[in-house]
């Protein structure tokens, strides 16, 4: 059993942040341990909510508190998304220091939240530049979706051949395993693509009607336990893909605004349809 300590946010009412990636990696089986960035009522995708943004500070307690009961040793993995300041980012780094120095086998799953297509860069000032100059740095996987792969590396990543050059780039700061969650593919589906040890390995599944927040927090979370558990990031980005398509297939036809993590949970499990990665 992995026991992985997740830093992200957290939402009373619906599923993004930790919210979303905390109950797929125990359904499987991981033992995971939450420290909430924020505590809000509900994402922000709403655009109202109420709740309050924790300082670095208190990850910073939480962690020592942890550490005080001897399980750092114990902790394979750190994961990290959505930074909403800079001491958020200097305690996250912090715990990927302590908990490395604890369990050298230990990784850093790093999920560089900064933007998308279409609405640009969202976070606050210097969290790109943390990303890109410092995070990065420490990671063993790092799951950006196509605008942060672009911002990131500074390439254009359009087509399979930049998307590749791209991810080739950003591993050259430090992640071994990249996953790109977002490529445009053929018409009516949607891409994803793993890079690893000079491989690139691309997955479609159908494009589905529907927006919502908190998926990426999913797969990125998924794709870490599955590259943990099976040494390959081919075999990653499947069960990954296959998992989050389910659940938002699941929500689709629902016509929910959240994603159905809990009524979905078999999909985390065994998924109802599987896609194969092909070489690219």
């Amino acid at each position: 059993m992995e026991n992985i300590l997740s830093i992200q946010s957290w939402v009373a009412y619906g599923h993004v942040g930790n919210a979303s990636a905390m109950f797929p990696l125990q359904r499987l089986g991981a033992e995971v341990w939450g420290l909430h960035t924020v505590q809000f009522s509900n994402h922000t995708g709403y655009g109202a909510w109420r709740g309050q943004v924790f300082g670095g500070e208190l990850i910073r307690e939480c962690l020592a508190g942890i550490e005080e009961r001897g399980a750092l040793p114990r902790c394979d993995a750190v994961l990290s998304g959505y930074v909403g300041g800079a001491d958020i980012g200097d305690a996250i780094l912090d715990a990927v220091a302590r908990v490395k120095a604890a369990n050298p086998r230990a990784i850093y799953c790093c999920d560089p939240v900064i933007g998308d297509v279409g609405r640009g860069v969202f976070v606050r000032p210097g969290i790109p530049e943390f990303f890109r100059d410092r995070a990065l740095a420490l990671a063993d996987i790092a799951t950006p979706n196509r605008f942060e792969l672009e911002w990131l590396t500074g390439t254009d990543a359009a087509t399979m051949d930049n998307a590749k050059q791209a991810m080739a780039a950003l591993q050259a700061r430090g992640p071994g395993c990249v996953l790109l969650t977002s490529f445009d593919a053929t018409p009516g589906r949607m891409g994803l693509i793993a890079a690893e040890h000079g491989g690139f390995w691309r997955v479609e599944t159908p494009l589905l009607p529907l927006c919502v927040n908190g998926a990426g927090d999913a797969i990125s979370a998924l794709f870490m336990l599955h590259r943990m558990r099976t040494g390959s990031a081919k075999a990653a980005l499947e069960a990954a893909a296959s998992s989050v398509f389910g659940l938002l297939q699941r929500t689709s036809e629902a016509g929910s605004r959240e994603i159905l993590t809990v009524a979905a949970q078999e999909e985390f499990v065994a998924p109802t349809q599987r896609f194969e990665a092909h070489s690219c």
